[in-house]
């Protein structure tokens, strides 16, 4: 009988499949903005959860090859995006990283607090077992980022999740997140 679900489960719709081809190429800006970042500061936190980003973009293409989707990073190459807004996006951030390790890591702060924040939205975009247990992880994986960027600030204002689930967060130890 876990096959027949299984059979069911195969066919995503258009907001679905348009999610997790924005959700690729949005964990491959954050592993692309903390490569920038590591490289210019040196800084541990860069590298580490670059590596971490590295693996949320091997785990999203997972899903896209599992329901056959086109996979949007063809050529992956290092701060450049298919998608306009994200290359935009990639730019401010770089280009305030540029001007002092804080703003680095405020920069990290605030690319977690939009990964949260979009990852809710894409939840509730589905009642894919598969997909929602993905998201899952991946939320998970970037509260426990989120944390490692405000725990090295005096202060981080949250820009898009609310400032009571930031604090929720925040208030909360690091999470075990699954594979």
């Amino acid at each position: 009988s876990s096959c027949k679900k299984e059979e069911v489960n195969t066919t995503l719709n258009e907001q679905e499949k348009s999610d997790l081809n924005f959700l690729r190429q949005e964990e491959k800006l954050a592993r692309d903005v903390y490569v920038y970042a590591y490289n210019l500061y040196s800084d541990e936190v860069f590298l580490n959860i670059s590596n971490s980003e590295q693996s949320h973009i091997n785990s999203v293409l997972s899903l896209l090859k599992k329901f056959s989707l086109d996979d949007p990073l063809n050529d992956d190459v290092y701060g450049e995006f298919e998608n306009t807004e994200l290359q935009l996006l990639y730019n401010a951030l770089t280009s305030k990283v540029d001007s002092s390790l804080i703003h680095a890591l405020e920069v990290g702060a605030t690319i977690e607090d939009l990964d949260i924040n979009d990852i809710k939205t894409f939840m509730a975009n589905t009642t894919n077992t598969d997909i929602l247990n993905k998201y899952e992880k991946l939320s998970c994986g970037s509260r426990n980022h989120i944390r490692s960027f405000v725990g090295r600030l005096e202060n981080y204002t949250p820009q898009f999740i609310s400032q009571a689930e930031y604090d929720l967060i925040i208030n909360s130890g690091g999470e075990q997140c699954g594979n």
